[in-house]
């Protein structure tokens, strides 16, 4: 990984084929490949290539949605998707293209031909990579159109006579953008991360507080909780647009909600009381629940990759060497380590691997604890067949320690007890890597204290201990222990340490 590029937790992603399969199901896709069926060998439309009025009527009956008040407007939108994706190619009779030119929007004048674009076929026999290409493809338009600003206000000003003013519209097209970006960076973080799974969806007040609301603000003033309840409402409008996608899973806000707004702040305040409420107290769904898909993260992925973004996937490592495979286990998450560690174990024979992962774990450097903390896990998954690479090390200096206790854990006979000069070594080496892992967590304060409570005279040895953390691990200590006499001992020793380097 590049040290220079922003790295994501890595993902867990199904095969291309099941994400295929998703991209197929997905609504819009699927009305979409059906009008291009339809369409055949050719169906007269409009200038831009959209449906006449006829068409339309029949296409909105074909997708069944001849009963739905939004029934046409679906179709439509379905129609242009199957456009932008190719799934639709639109020819322009020549003969009609300057009439076609001061053809009023939505008048039912013929101006060229729409036909099933070669694009149809990639979905009947097109590998899963080239379906997906296809889908991410019609996602991009559909991002782009939830990005664009309410129609609505367009029309109004067109409407007045008047030049369309962006400013007015207070809409930055690179912003919102970026915004929605954002918003969907986030949620990708937080299902990565376990929290916004698609059994545990984010509520969309809090999903806008996380773009909005400063770190450091411990109470949102007015001013921000508006900002957040305005983004809310936008954000309801964009997820609407792209849950038919399959990107998203979204429960809209709910439209008494919606009907309630004021002009005096009624949803801001709801946002406030949502955030001030318990679950008990305050039905968080009514504001909106949103997850991303399985095909939704594969797609935010592929966008990031395409930014700059270092966002790995679970299974990356396979062929890598163990030095990669340790350098990278300590920011995953712990499930994601544990399944990236399984799938590398699975292509090596056991003995080779433990050799290699523990040449991987030597050596002095800054990062050398958390690899070989990263090891002793990693050598928790392999079999007894590994025995004899951890005996090869038993007497190792900076594996031996890690080598008797997998050798203990595991049953092993004839295991040497480590001497007091191992025990120390490996214990400053652990809070070595736990420090960089995780720093002064309460975790690493109990281990702390526990360690100190079980060998008395613990730093008048611990100063000695020829590892180059041990001076920052008794530092630590020092920070991390409750007890003041104790506290003061440690930096002592830290300071002893120090010198003695």
């Amino acid at each position: 990984m590049s040290g220079d590029r922003p790295t994501m937790p890595p993902v867990r992603l199904p095969s291309d084929a099941e994400l295929a399969r998703d991209a197929l199901s997905a609504p819009l896709f699927v009305r979409a490949a059906k009008l291009a069926r339809w369409a055949g060998e050719g169906t007269p439309v409009g200038a831009g290539g959209e449906l006449l009025a006829e068409q339309l009527g029949t296409a909105t009956e074909l997708l069944g949605l001849a009963g739905d008040e939004d029934g046409p407007a679906y179709a439509a939108e379905a129609w242009q998707h199957a456009l932008d994706t190719g799934l639709v190619e639109f020819t322009e009779n020549p003969e009609d293209a300057e009439g076609a030119e001061a053809v009023d929007a939505g008048a039912d004048t013929p101006a060229g031909v729409a036909a099933a674009g070669e694009e149809l076929a990639t979905l009947t026999s097109g590998s899963p990579a080239d379906i997906l290409e296809l889908w991410l493809g019609g996602l991009e338009n559909v991002l782009a159109d939830a990005a664009a600003p309410d129609l609505g206000d367009i029309v109004e000003q067109i409407s007045e006579g008047g030049d369309i003013d962006l400013d007015a519209l207070d809409w930055n097209p690179e912003e919102e953008a970026d915004f929605l970006d954002g918003v969907l960076g986030n949620l990708y973080l937080l299902t990565v991360l376990d929290e916004g799974a698609a059994d545990r969806p984010v509520p969309l007040p809090a999903l806008a507080a996380s773009m909005i609301v400063p770190d450091d603000m411990d109470e949102p003033t007015d001013d921000v909780l508006e900002e957040v309840s305005d983004a809310m409402m936008r954000l309801d409008d964009q997820f609407r647009m792209l849950a038919p996608t399959g990107l998203v899973e979204y429960q809209p806000v709910d439209e008494a909600l919606i009907e309630e707004v004021d002009g005096e702040g009624h949803i801001r305040e709801s946002v406030d009381a949502v955030a001030a409420a318990g679950p008990e107290e305050e039905d968080v769904s009514r504001y909106g629940l949103v997850s991303l898909t399985p095909l939704g993260l594969f797609a935010v992925r592929s966008r990031m990759l395409d930014a700059g973004i270092d966002a790995p996937a679970v299974g990356d490592l396979a062929d890598e060497g163990a030095d990669v495979l340790l350098a990278a286990l300590p920011g995953h998450p712990e499930q994601a380590a544990r399944e990236e560690t399984e799938l590398w174990l699975a292509r090596r024979e056991p003995l080779a691997a433990a050799r290699d992962l523990l040449a991987a774990a030597r050596g002095a450097d800054e990062d050398a604890p958390r690899r070989r903390l990263s090891c002793q896990q990693t050598l928790s998954l392999v079999g007894g067949e590994a025995e004899p690479a951890l005996r090869e090390v038993i007497d190792d200096r900076e594996l031996g320690g890690l080598a008797r206790v997998w050798l203990a854990e595991h049953g092993a006979a004839d295991v040497p007890e480590p001497d007091e000069a191992m025990v120390f070594w490996l214990t400053v080496d652990t809070i070595a890597a736990q420090l960089a892992a995780e720093g002064d967590s309460e975790e690493l304060r109990g281990l702390v204290a526990d360690l100190v409570g079980r060998h008395s005279g613990f730093f008048d040895t611990a100063w000695r201990v020829d590892h180059p953390a041990t001076g920052e691990v008794l530092e630590a200590m020092g920070r991390l222990h409750p007890d003041k006499k104790v506290a003061k001992e440690a930096r002592k020793a830290a300071f002893k340490a120090r010198s003695r380097g």
